[in-house]
């Protein structure tokens, strides 16, 4: 979940990156916008007219305003319980996605392993598109950065990567630029771990500023970003160097101003969640680093455990925080509430892998996707395993909009509004994915 380090990674060898660029350019699906048949007062279901093929409300664009977003222009559903059929191609012609005279696979959109085209993901549409609320928070995204130093010298690459938008989009029942950023900010904070603690060219001093190595150092580091989130509280003679720790560390700051931040929001109980999911992040990032210094390769099972806290699930626990309300803890933690939005944020992440593979196909270094894992695992083409992550990640949609809705259904209006919420965040996931220059497949030849 690097937010900057591979937008310059060379775009992935043709065959892949045409693969890639077949699945993901196609925007269509058959999966609702909402997760549920009902309406709730904080976020009413626009009526349609049962004898109109679109909803009263106009159809606005959600998406990328590049090529193929014409297939984003949807209305809102009449229910769930009746979905838009799938999109359905004649068996013996190939599915051509327009990707342009210099896209990558432009000569070679027609994809059909085993016979039959490539299907689209099967991942709600965004809620809302509102451009200019993105543009708020990603101005204050930037004024934060450089105010605490995180990514000096590199904001406008920050700005680009468009997480204002991501944050807008993902949280379609906030209108409060100030709650979307402090959201916002604390998104950025987790991701730029990657950038200045795990990637390559990671600083190779301890944080006391002795000599050793980035690998040897990133748990140290992560102990002192937990200390950032729940302050520790030492001796009087030794709270002073900890201090200093603390704000010589851009990410240090990120993680303290940002939950400062959230904190005008949160209650002591949510902000307790978050740092738990965060601390769950922190261990997925030490065994990852485990496999990287053993030159190992994980087996698919150990993948997919590792990227279920090691996904975008810090991102959706302050769903209800964005919000305005507080879902309880006996009800976040039940297990059959937790199971969905685990699931929740693993087929999220399974977005961002199939995203954001074609440019690291070519990067140095050994890359942990799914597909990447797959094609080494099951001996199959890379894009063999592109549509084996895309079947993964439609199985995990699946399974949660079967078990979400009926818990729903019979728990409390705050869970009931928490798990639409997840819904609306996958497809404003998914959207800002598409969108974003960070994985735009169709960039570069």
């Amino acid at each position: 979940m690097s937010v900057l380090s591979r937008a310059g990674a060379p775009a992935a060898t043709h065959e892949v990156a045409a693969a890639v660029a077949a699945l993901l350019n196609n925007h269509q699906t058959s999966a609702p916008a909402t997760l549920l048949p009902f309406s709730t007062p904080e976020a009413p279901v626009a009526e349609c007219d049962s004898s109109a093929t679109e909803c009263a409300d106009p159809p606005r664009l959600l998406g990328p305003s590049g090529l193929g977003a014409a297939a984003l222009r949807l209305p809102r559903p009449k229910s769930v319980t009746a979905p838009p059929p799938p999109v359905t191609a004649d068996p013996g012609a190939p599915q051509r996605i327009p990707l342009g005279p210099n896209g990558l696979g432009a000569r070679s959109t027609a994809i059909k392993p085993s016979g039959a085209p490539i299907p689209p993901l099967y991942c709600p549409p965004p809620v809302r598109d509102d451009p200019a609320l993105a543009a708020v928070v990603n101005d204050g995204l930037i004024d934060w950065a450089a105010e605490i130093g995180l990514y000096e010298g590199r904001l406008d690459d920050l700005r680009d990567a468009g997480f204002g938008r991501l944050i807008m989009l993902a949280h379609p029942d906030c209108d409060d630029a100030d709650r979307l950023l402090a959201a916002a900010k604390c998104a950025v904070s987790e991701w730029s771990v990657d950038d200045y603690y795990c990637e390559e060219g990671a600083d190779n001093r301890a944080p006391d500023g002795t000599p050793s190595s980035a690998e040897a150092e990133l748990g140290p580091r992560l102990e002192l970003a937990a200390a950032a989130m729940d302050p520790v509280h030492l001796p009087a003679a030794y709270a002073p160097r900890l201090e200093q720790a603390m704000r010589a560390d851009p990410i240090l700051r990120a993680f303290r101003t940002s939950f400062e931040h959230l904190s005008r929001y949160a209650t002591t109980a949510q902000l307790a969640r978050l740092r738990t999911e965060i601390a769950g992040w922190f261990i997925a990032l030490g065994a990852e680093a485990g496999w990287r210094t053993a030159g190992r390769m994980p087996p698919v099972w150990e993948y997919l455990t590792n990227r279920q806290p090691h996904s975008f699930l810090p991102c959706m626990a302050p769903i209800d925080v964005v919000g305005g309300y507080e879902l309880q803890a006996a009800e976040y933690t039940d297990p059959r509430v937790r199971r969905v939005v685990t699931t929740a944020a693993l087929a999220s992440q399974m977005v961002n892998d199939l995203y954001s593979m074609a440019r690291e196909d070519r990067s140095q270094g050994r890359e942990f996707n799914l597909p990447t894992v797959l094609a080494a695992e099951e001996n199959c083409s890379r894009r063999e395993a592109v549509l084996r992550t895309a079947m993964i990640h439609d199985e995990l949609v699946h399974r949660f909009e079967t078990e979400a809705a009926p818990l729903a259904a019979a728990g409390s209006a705050e869970l009931r509004r928490f798990l639409t919420g997840l819904w609306a965040w996958m497809g404003g996931n998914r959207a800002w994915h598409a969108d974003s220059k960070r994985y735009d497949v169709t960039e570069r030849g």
